[in-house]
């Protein structure tokens, strides 16, 4: 029986996941197929439940669900009740299990670039499941400071108050603080940072922002690290504009690879054959004009 494991989300356009995800499944021959699910919010639910069904292997949860998935699921692993979003899904047994594995994806990208976030100061933007997983991932690397801007500050209040209650039962000493997403704010804290990570969907091709940059040139100065979780188009805006402002950049490409092999491990206890899904996931943006 051909099973089936879904990318849950909305909107799903721009996703290059099944070409890399499928790549993977027939270099080691698996009858399985890696297919999209564009859910309204209304259907999340019942989307959701048809992942205990014997065919499905679970799913990934991207934007806009991975928050609102944890209560629709059986349990959850230790990273993913601390995170508090969830990416992955495993079908185990009917038994809808959670993972995050933004966690690992988002840090195994940013030492790959030669950063080592320990002491280092940085700035989140946005305050959704992506951000959550990169505010718990930047403090359990030990930063120095942490600021989190969000349009709506009360959600950032809210990450900012679940890190610093992390930090502070684990012994750590990162300083979190939550922001307005206001330009005099925002040119503070970006001007006085080493890294800048963009946690929004600001710039996703197919979205009525692609084309947007969170940032402008000016804001910008050199040698701050601009990681920008959007992968598609591979340069977006805000990177072009973090690279006319001399600062480095880093794509969101290496982030969804790393965490959809880590996934890929979860659902078919298999290694991930890295260098072939980013070889599929390369060839995917290039056919798409990225």
């Amino acid at each position: 029986m051909t099973k089936f494991i879904y990318l849950i989300g909305y909107p799903l356009k721009h996703s290059i996941s099944p070409e890399f995800q499928q790549a993977a499944l027939d270099y080691y021959g698996l009858d399985v197929r890696y297919q999209l699910r564009e859910v309204e919010e209304g259907l999340l639910a019942s989307v959701v439940e048809d992942l205990r069904m014997p065919q499905s292997l679970g799913a990934n949860v991207t934007v806009p669900y991975k928050e609102r998935v944890l209560s629709l699921l059986d349990r959850t692993d230790d990273l993913a009740r601390v995170v508090g979003a969830v990416n992955t899904i495993v079908n185990d047994g009917g038994s809808l299990v959670g993972y995050n594995t933004d966690v690992v994806g988002f840090v195994t990208a940013l030492k790959d670039a030669d950063f080592e976030p320990r002491d280092r100061r940085a700035v989140i933007l946005g305050a959704g499941g992506a951000a959550r997983a990169v505010g718990f991932a930047l403090v359990r690397e030990k930063v120095a400071w942490l600021a989190v801007v969000n349009r709506t500050k009360a959600r950032a209040d809210r990450l900012v108050s679940d890190l610093a209650n992390y930090a502070r039962a684990k012994g750590l000493a990162t300083q979190v603080l939550a922001l307005a997403w206001a330009e005099s704010e925002l040119r503070v804290a970006v001007k006085s940072c080493e890294l800048i990570v963009n946690c929004t969907t600001l710039g996703m091709r197919h979205t009525a922002q692609e084309g947007e940059s969170p940032l402008t040139e000016d804001m910008l100065g050199e040698g701050v690290l601009v990681y920008d979780l959007v992968y598609n188009p591979r340069e977006t805006a805000l990177l072009k504009v973090a690279k006319r402002a001399g600062a480095k950049t880093l794509s969101g490409l290496p982030m969804l690879v790393h965490q959809g092999a880590a996934a890929f491990k979860l659902w078919t206890q298999k290694e991930p054959p890295l260098s072939v899904m980013f070889r599929a996931a390369e060839n995917a943006l290039t056919k798409m004009g990225g």
